[in-house]
């Protein structure tokens, strides 16, 4: 008997609290949805106010122009000569770096060459000079001269690696210059008008408008009074 009462009660008390429960979960469901709908109604405005984003040939022709980038143009001529200027599609100066260095080269080994024949033939004649059977390459060449041809064409040596050295780095300015020029604006509107204007309402005066963009909104004026 005590057990049927206490089975009961307690479906008694989950009657009672069961639409208490439905109408919590009833209102924390509708709770949810006005934040939901809130949410919604604030991205719809945002979007509204938001202008829409045009992609125009100008802005794709400016993306392809922020991507190039001199340092690269620097450090492929560094790494390779005129690696630098077939980045920059300057194709027509890379025999002219080649030469510049092919030559260079060349005239280093051509003097170097001269410079170890006279230096050597000069040590020999000095080492025999008591020795009776010795023949001498250059008979026509004093002592003197021989240490004359030897000093000139060692400081030829040296001004043939300056030179190497300068036309290596001048291929590689040249890629860094030329790298940041391709950057460069080169707008085909470049014009000069000139127009009577007012000055504050009062006083008239001549207003000069150079166009340096073919954006008239960025023409930069002068006036004189």
């Amino acid at each position: 008997m005590k057990n049927k009462t206490g089975y009961a009660l307690y479906i008694l008390l989950c009657l009672l609290l069961l639409p208490a429960l439905t109408s919590h979960a009833q209102d924390t469901t509708g709770t949810n949805r006005l934040i939901v709908d809130s949410l919604q109604r604030r991205n719809a405005a945002a979007a509204r106010d938001t202008p829409p984003v045009t992609i125009t040939a100008d802005s794709l022709v400016l993306s392809y122009k922020d991507k190039h980038s001199p340092r690269k143009a620097a450090f492929y001529s560094a790494v390779l000569p005129g690696l630098g200027q077939v980045y920059n599609r300057q194709y027509w100066k890379v025999p002219l770096v080649y030469a510049a260095l092919g030559i260079s080269t060349g005239v280093f080994i051509w003097n170097m060459d001269n410079f170890t024949e006279f230096r050597n033939a000069y040590r020999v004649r000095v080492a025999n000079a008591s020795n009776p059977d010795y023949i001498d390459q250059y008979p026509q060449y004093s002592d003197a001269n021989l240490k004359y041809l030897r000093d000139a064409y060692r400081q030829y040596v040296d001004y043939s690696v300056l030179v190497f050295v300068a036309a290596y780095a001048l291929n590689i300015v040249d890629a860094t210059v030329f790298g940041h020029l391709r950057q460069f604006d080169m707008s085909d509107d470049l014009s000069i008008r000139i127009s009577p204007k007012v000055i504050d309402n009062r006083a008239i005066g001549i207003g000069i408008n150079i166009s340096l963009s073919p954006d008239r909104k960025n023409r930069k004026g002068l006036v004189f009074r």
